[in-house]
């Protein structure tokens, strides 16, 4: 009994993991969902039995059908949703897309309408509220030498001190 009672106090969050590209200016690819009112990144839920890196490259290319490498952990954000319940999201580097690479995109039809690279300030237009912040806080730490650690895509203070 004691185990069970354990059990039902841990967390079971859905994990997703998504990429950040690039543009020679610095510019974010954003992609427009056709299920969503908003633009999101590449990237989706993790898989059973799926790391968070694997589960980003293979949304990448079934949404983009392209296989660019990606780099280090850029983020982790703890964002629960009443909805949906505890999660977890990785963003990961994917680095500047080259002039073949873009060539190469073909959007997932079912899934996305279009995808444009947009200044980090026309992000906040484009999406919801704590996605623009987690983006954001993702791209910052291209510059910093160790991921960022989020909580509703914004880094937490120190309440506990």
């Amino acid at each position: 009994m004691a185990a069970n009672a354990h059990e039902a106090k841990m967390a079971h969050p859905r994990m997703a993991a998504g990429a950040l590209f690039f543009d020679d200016t610095g510019r974010i690819l954003m992609v427009e969902p056709t299920y969503k009112d908003y633009w999101e990144i590449p990237g989706g839920y993790v898989e059973t039995g799926e790391s968070p890196l694997r589960a980003a490259i293979r949304e990448v290319q079934e949404e983009l059908g392209i296989t660019p490498p990606l780099g280090r952990l850029l983020a982790v954000d703890w964002a629960p949703s009443e909805a949906e319940g505890d999660k977890v999201l990785y963003l990961f580097d994917g680095g500047r897309l080259t002039s073949e690479q873009l060539a190469g995109v073909t959007l997932q039809p079912d899934e996305l309408r279009s995808y444009a690279f947009l200044a980090p300030d026309e992000i906040p237009d484009r999406t919801i509220p704590r996605l623009a912040r987690r983006i954001l806080a993702a791209a910052e730490a291209r510059d910093e030498a160790v991921p960022v650690y989020l909580e509703h895509g914004q880094k937490p203070g120190n309440e506990a001190a």
